[in-house]
This record gives C-alpha cells, sequence and structure tokens, in this order.
C-alpha cells in the first residue's frame, strides 16, 4: 500500500511539472487565444450577425470582405466612441 501511494506522490508531481512546462510554452500565445475567445463568445451572442458574415464571406470573398472592413473599421470605432 505504501508503494501506491509514493507512486501517486511520484506521479502528482510528475503531472504539476508537465502542466506548468505546458503554461510555460504557451504564455506568448494567452493574449491570442484570449481574443479569438472573445471573438468566439460574440459570435455565439450573436447568431444572427455570424450568419450574415458568414453569407457574406461566401458571396464576396475573403478579399473582398477584408477591403470592405479596412474601411468600416474606422467608422465602427469612430461611431463607437461617439456614444
Amino acid at each position: 500500500m505504501q508503494l501506491l501511494a509514493q507512486r501517486r506522490v511520484a506521479l502528482v508531481a510528475r503531472s504539476a511539472a508537465q502542466r506548468a512546462a505546458i503554461a510555460a510554452a504557451l504564455q506568448p500565445a494567452i493574449r491570442k487565444l484570449a481574443a479569438a475567445d472573445r471573438v468566439l463568445e460574440a459570435l455565439r451572442a450573436h447568431p444572427f450577425v455570424a450568419g450574415i458574415a458568414a453569407a457574406a464571406l461566401g458571396f464576396l470573398g475573403p478579399r473582398r470582405l477584408l477591403g470592405w472592413a479596412a474601411r468600416a473599421l474606422p467608422l465602427y470605432s469612430l461611431l463607437r466612441r461617439s456614444r
């Protein structure tokens, strides 16, 4: 029984070290992952807008849609600041 307890302690320590190594390796990507998480959360909260965006992507194509978005973003931020 004592051998099992010692083995368990060793495995718990090993898994803690592995979790720490994974967290250290992912540290540079945490900001990007958080931004992607916010975008996905917004899409889940507004499925109609997500559907419109998907339809626009299919209709216009990614290159033209990106150009439109680049022109619309300053307007959107200006409107948002004016509130």
